[in-house]
């Protein structure tokens, strides 16, 4: 095993020394010899290189912990290993909390769901007059993105931002990515805004709320939502980037953080947290949570409250997945098997959500409930960039099966019809291979676009200032080259402009966590530029 993985006997983070222990729904029984098994399926995993940062994964099953394994560094400095109590900053997996806590102040008769999220926040736009609290949780509020916003104007996940300027960039919208509740598009803007109303209407922080209504009760004691990221937090494992020399750096954190990704959190207290929603506790509130609403055009909704709730080779699976610069987190749950899956990096190297599908086929081996794996599915016609002229999007496809859209990799795998899905949640996107040099890929609310390759075009002349109200920017283009002006600073870096087509264009934007790009349509009197970022659509920017 690598340096840095726990070095113990593999018993003695099994689940006692029964000869089996029985599950839920027919869950076949499991021998020590199985938890042998799973327990060294679990190791490969985190078998990795000496000296690096690595990751922590917990399987656990009717209550017990049937195994918790952790391999790597916690701090590359310091020489500390990831150890059971390790916390991480667990991100958007903090989402299911900020629903959470919103449901009860609905049982507390303070809000309903169905509430304008003006009526309790009145200093919103008017635009954002017609989204409900549900909107929000359910990622339906067509609500750009800030952070997507914050990016277009010059500022990377690394900059730093005051809570002031990030409101800011919510309050400057006029318009929306759809219309509330016809389509699907993740937004970190409505789970920050969903804090503000816990905030406003318990007259306590939203540290406090959780701490007092969530944490302290279950015995969370390793859990707490800390804003600021400079703040030092007992146990907290520091999150690192690959350097592209073989080595790592310390991932930059310059945005503080609110109900949308705000908790630093660890294996045993997120499996405490499971086991309280597999009880029913907060009378039940599990349900609310996961409950699933259709779309007006009748095709069936993936995403619940702060939740995916999807079927997973024949199972019905909860999950949520977790991302800022330096951490990485899935959360897995099959509640029909009693079963939880917690995988949590601070290697952004790593992908926990792949980590947790394999130990979660390890876990369920035997059930006759799991259905085989799907096929493999041949994705050599897909390689390469494609482009969809009619929404202004394009994608990019690797050798290595991962997709990319603006820049955001995600791994592909078959679907029982033959497709290729994203594995992670959060991007619905089911593509087929190609035919007659088309390719159709199937995004939210059953919404299907054509793609067709791309030959490289002449960039047009952009040269000249762009303006944007909606963002507050302006983009200064000469020669290709592009400096971002947006009201908090002025990108660090020149971006450049590559052409798709005579008039499609990617923007290609430095970024922390990975190469990122934005769409961009150029209008045929070359005055105006839409752009489209991955949860931002629609930005104008005029020529001046």
């Amino acid at each position: 095993m690598a340096a840095g993985a726990e070095d113990q006997d593999p018993h003695s983070t099994l689940a006692g020394s029964v000869s089996k222990i029985l599950g839920l729904g027919g869950f076949p029984r499991m021998t020590d010899l199985d938890l042998l098994r799973l327990n060294r399926r679990v190791e490969r995993l985190l078998d990795l290189p000496a000296g690096a940062p690595g990751a922590t994964i917990g399987i656990a099953r009717d209550g017990k912990m049937l195994l918790h394994r952790s391999g790597g560094l916690a701090s590359i400095e310091l020489g500390v290993p990831i150890g059971p109590g390790t916390a991480f900053r667990i991100a958007s997996v903090s989402k299911q909390f900020t629903c959470a806590a919103i449901l009860l102040l609905a049982r507390d008769g303070k809000l309903a769901p169905t509430d304008s999220v003006r009526k309790h926040l009145p200093h919103l736009p008017p635009i954002l007059g017609s989204i409900t609290l549900d909107h929000l949780m359910r990622n339906t509020s067509g609500l750009r993105d800030m952070l997507e916003l914050n990016r277009l104007g010059g500022v990377d996940l690394g900059t730093p931002l005051t809570e002031a300027e990030l409101d800011a960039a919510i309050a400057r919208q006029a318009t929306l990515n759809f219309p509330p509740g016809s389509r699907y598009l993740y937004s970190n803007s409505g789970f920050r805004l969903l804090g503000q109303v816990v905030e406003q209407l318990s007259g306590r922080s939203l540290a406090e709320f959780l701490e007092a209504r969530i944490f302290r009760p279950f015995g969370m004691t390793r859990t707490c939502h800390t804003p600021q990221l400079a703040a030092p937090v007992p146990g907290l494992a520091t999150g690192y980037l690959a350097d592209g020399a073989g080595g790592f750096t310390r991932a930059p954190h310059g945005f503080p953080l609110g109900g949308e990704g705000g908790l630093v959190s660890c294996v045993e207290d997120l499996m405490l947290w499971s086991q309280a929603m597999e009880r029913g506790a907060l009378g039940g509130i599990a349900a609310e949570l996961e409950a699933l609403v259709p779309f007006p055009n009748g095709e069936p909704g993936r995403y619940a409250r702060g939740l995916q709730v999807d079927v997973w080779r024949g199972l019905r699976s909860v999950s949520h997945g977790g991302l800022w610069p330096g951490y990485k987190t899935a959360y897995l749950r099959f509640p029909s098997k009693g079963l939880t899956i917690v995988a949590i990096a601070n290697n952004a190297a790593l992908e926990p959500a792949v980590m947790a599908n394999q130990a979660a086929a390890a876990a369920l081996a035997e059930d006759p409930d799991l259905l085989p794996a799907p096929p493999e599915v041949d994705h050599s016609a897909m390689v390469g960039t494609w482009l969809c002229q009619e929404d202004g999007l394009s994608l990019d496809v690797g050798e290595d099966g991962v997709a990319r859209m603006h820049g955001v990799p995600y791994a592909l795998a078959p679907t029982a019809d033959g497709r290729l899905a994203a594995l992670r949640g959060s991007f619905p996107f089911l593509a087929a291979p190609p035919t007659n040099g088309v390719m159709e890929v199937e995004f939210d609310a059953g919404s299907r676009r054509q793609f067709r390759r791309v030959e490289l075009a002449e960039t047009p002349s952009l040269d000249g200032n762009w303006v944007c109200t909606e963002l507050g920017a302006r983009w200064q283009i000469r020669r290709g080259k592009i400096h971002a002006r947006g009201p908090v600073r002025t990108s660090a870096s020149a971006w450049h402009a590559e052409a798709l087509a005579p008039h499609n264009l990617r923007i290609h934007i430095p970024s922390a966590l990975y190469p990122a790009w934005a769409d961009a349509v150029l209008s045929a009197d070359g005055k105006k530029l839409m752009v489209n970022a991955g949860r931002a659509r629609g930005l104008i920017f005029e020529r001046r």
